[in-house]
This record gives C-alpha cells, sequence and structure tokens, in this order.
C-alpha cells in the first residue's frame, strides 16, 4: 500500500522533519500543505529553484516520496480575473510538483450559491469545469495531475459529478476525501463512489463524532478563521484519532479495493486548522498500522 500524510496534521515540522518522522512512522510519502506553518509553498526558501535539486536528492536518499502538493488555488470566484490569478499559481505549483517529482496538485472548486439559485450554480460548475480543464491541460507536459477535493460545496458529490462531467482532459481527476461527503452531506460511501468512481486518484483519510458542543476558545477560533480565509468551503468536524468514531472506514476500503484503486491511502489530520485535537506525534505513528488492517480484512 501508498501510505502518505498530509502536512495539514504537522503544522510546525520542518523538512528534515517530515523525511525523518516519515519514514519512521511507517509512511513511504507526504502530501504537503504547509511547511512550518507557511501554506504559500511557492514562497518557502526550500522549494526556490536552487534548492530543488538538493530536496530531490534529500528524498531519493530517504527513499521517501511527495506523493502531491496542497495547494489552495479555487475556481468559485465570480471575477475573471481572480480566477485568471489562480490559474497562474496552480501553474506554478504544477512547476513545483514536477521539479520534486509528485504526482498532483490539489486544487478546490470551494462554495457555490445556494440550491435555490440553479442558474447561479451552473455558473460556478462551469467555470470551476473551466479552470480545472486549463490547469489540467498545462500539467500533461510535466505529467502532474490536478485533483479536486471533496471540500466544501464540492462535498456533495452530485455537484462534483456535475463538473467533472464538463472537465475536458483526462489529466484531472478527483482527491476524494472519503469523510467529507459522509459527514456533511451524510452521503453513503457506496452512493458517493459510484458517482465518483471514475475519477477518484487519491484519498483522504480521517475520522469523527458528533458532539453536543464543540470545542471552542481562543486558540481554536484563530485557526478556523485561517482555515476560511484560504478555503471559505472549509467546515468544522469534532475530529478523533483515525478508528475512534463513526466513520464506516472499512466500507471505503472495500469500495476502493473492488474497484482495484492504486492510489495512496493519505491521512488527513487537521491538527492546522483544530489545534484541540492531538499532536503529530500521537496521530500520525496509529494509521499505517490501522490502515493496513483494514485493506487486509478486506481481502480476508
Amino acid at each position: 500500500m501508498k501510505i502518505a500524510f498530509s502536512t495539514l496534521g504537522t503544522p510546525q515540522w520542518s523538512w528534515e522533519q517530515l523525511l525523518e518522522r516519515g519514514k519512521a512512522y511507517g509512511y513511504s510519502g507526504v502530501e504537503i500543505r504547509l511547511l512550518e506553518g507557511e501554506t504559500d509553498l511557492l514562497a518557502r526558501a526550500e522549494f526556490q529553484s536552487e534548492q530543488l535539486p538538493v530536496r530531490r536528492a534529500e528524498l531519493a536518499a530517504a527513499e521517501f516520496q511527495v506523493c502531491g502538493l496542497a495547494s489552495s488555488v479555487r475556481f468559485d470566484d465570480p471575477d475573471p480575473a481572480q480566477r485568471e490569478q489562480q490559474l497562474e499559481i496552480g501553474r506554478a505549483y504544477i512547476d513545483l510538483a514536477a521539479a520534486l517529482g509528485a504526482e498532483f496538485v490539489r486544487v478546490f472548486g470551494d462554495t457555490l450559491p445556494s440550491a435555490e439559485n440553479q442558474a447561479g450554480r451552473a455558473t460556478v460548475i462551469a467555470q470551476v469545469a473551466a479552470g480545472i480543464t486549463a490547469l489540467a491541460d498545462y500539467g500533461i507536459e510535466q505529467k502532474v495531475e490536478v485533483l479536486i477535493e471533496t471540500h466544501g460545496d464540492f462535498s456533495d458529490s452530485h455537484a462534483m459529478q456535475a463538473m467533472m462531467e464538463q472537465v475536458e482532459c483526462d489529466n484531472a481527476g478527483v482527491l476524494w476525501d472519503t469523510h467529507h461527503p459522509w459527514r456533511f452531506y451524510e452521503e453513503p460511501l457506496s452512493e458517493t463512489f459510484a458517482r465518483l468512481k471514475p475519477w477518484v486518484r487519491h484519498t483522504h483519510w480521517k475520522d469523527s463524532v458528533v458532539r453536543p458542543e464543540s470545542v471552542s476558545g481562543a486558540e481554536t477560533d484563530a485557526a478556523a478563521q485561517a482555515a476560511h480565509a484560504l478555503m471559505s468551503g472549509h467546515r468544522h468536524a469534532d475530529y478523533v484519532l483515525f478508528g475512534g468514531g463513526g466513520f464506516p472506514a472499512i466500507k471505503a476500503m472495500q469500495l476502493l479495493q473492488w474497484s482495484a484503486y492504486d492510489g495512496w491511502y493519505s491521512l488527513e489530520w487537521e491538527k492546522a486548522w483544530h489545534p484541540e485535537i492531538e499532536d503529530p506525534e500521537i496521530a500520525l505513528p496509529l494509521f499505517p498500522d490501522k490502515i493496513r488492517l483494514l485493506a487486509s480484512q478486506c481481502r480476508s
């Protein structure tokens, strides 16, 4: 199995810590969302052009892989100039992904008008599809896919399916956050997967419960505000250690195995947006054995 973790769960770790601890905890790759608190990966000193051969050499020496880069690129803005700016950022992320040997760049659709405004929803879905198509076309030569996550209003698999059916490039796909459609739209996993199966290229895994009252406080509120500033579709969930909540992970695993899925299984422990949850030193070591156990249970 190709098992990775998102650096959303390790918001203060350095590049060196990713390689060292990731390997020690049983992972074979990492999905980079942020580094030492910085979500703009293009601004990091480690990822400037003159440093990239050094990063590749370090990855090779560690026998570790950057499976993908998780950008904040989104295509829901009504302003064409803003969407063009997002395309430029997305292209730069694709260039960086190619230089690091990464397979994909994650983007968002993010938010949609209300269900009562069907014309408005159709317009936004079309412009998201156009943005994904343009970015995916750019990634073909670099062999970097563009994946849109089931996140925000695009956690609704009906909206995601409607959008992907308009994408005109095979270099685009879906990052199935297995938790979000189930938790935020109460979708049965089998229904979500039936709609999105043709496009699923990467998966996120997490678990949650429903508490009568959510944890609050200055640090938690500040983190939530930071998340919303980057992606207005961000939603709160009461996350718990993987396997300790209500998420039917074995069903998700069965669906993927039955479809001969050969992509990554990536733990997205949302520590950056939920500082109240356990530290990565507790959460990350548990996941590889748990996801392998799920896979073996499905095969037996």
